[in-house]
């Protein structure tokens, strides 16, 4: 979980049921001092946005912090905030520039973005089922440390547009206005990554999935 820790603005929890508010009703009540309702925007999007994060820059821990900057900047600018578009459209939008930076930043600094081929990642490791055949796991596990390898030799500029369609499942409109380009751009550099995915993996594994 991110570190935030939230109340209303009496100091004490807030009884009201939120779960139920449009994202935009929540903003309106976080601008209005209610923190119960902050809290909800970051428990409905801080998984999909850290694991946004963690595909652009291969690092939990930096994903984390990146996310959490993400939320930290959504709620010290609410009182600029229109619903003029999705909220979680303009959420990814902050924290893909934030990752974006991160990248450029972290080549500047000759400290690279570092991507691991054989380390797991535990903070997202199923519980292991023991009915599953040890065959069927090991191969699965193989899938998903090429599509990783994969994902890492993309560019950023096509590996944000994949991660956000075929992982967080937004649809190409959002996903344009999230990276500032043309819907047909959008799905011209999916259609790319998804073809320079499909030959990193059978380049990496020797065969094709």
């Amino acid at each position: 979980m991110l570190g935030f820790i939230l109340v209303n603005d009496m100091g004490r929890p807030r009884l009201e049921k939120v779960s139920e508010q449009s994202d935009w009703d929540l903003v309106a009540s976080a601008r209005d001092g209610d923190m119960a309702a902050f809290a909800e925007l970051v428990k409905r999007y801080e998984r999909p946005v850290v694991h946004f994060c963690q595909r652009m820059v291969r690092s939990r821990e930096d994903a984390e912090d990146l996310a959490q900057e993400s939320f930290v900047r959504v709620f010290r600018y609410l009182e600029r905030l229109t619903p003029a578009a999705k909220f979680s459209t303009l959420l990814f939008g902050i924290a893909r520039n934030l990752a974006l930076n991160f990248i450029r930043d972290s080549g500047r600094r000759g400290r690279g973005v570092t991507y691991s081929l054989t380390d797991e990642d535990q903070s997202e490791k199923p519980l292991e089922d023991e009915s599953r055949r040890p065959d069927r796991e090991a191969r699965l596990h193989e899938i998903d440390e090429r599509i990783e390898a994969g994902l890492a030799l993309l560019s950023p500029k096509h590996r944000e547009v994949l991660v956000l369609r075929e992982l967080n499942g937004l649809d190409y409109n959002s996903i344009a206005e999230i990276v500032k380009c043309r819907k047909g751009t959008v799905k011209s550099r999916i259609a790319r990554a998804r073809e320079q995915l499909r030959i990193h993996m059978e380049r990496l594994g020797g065969e094709e999935l």
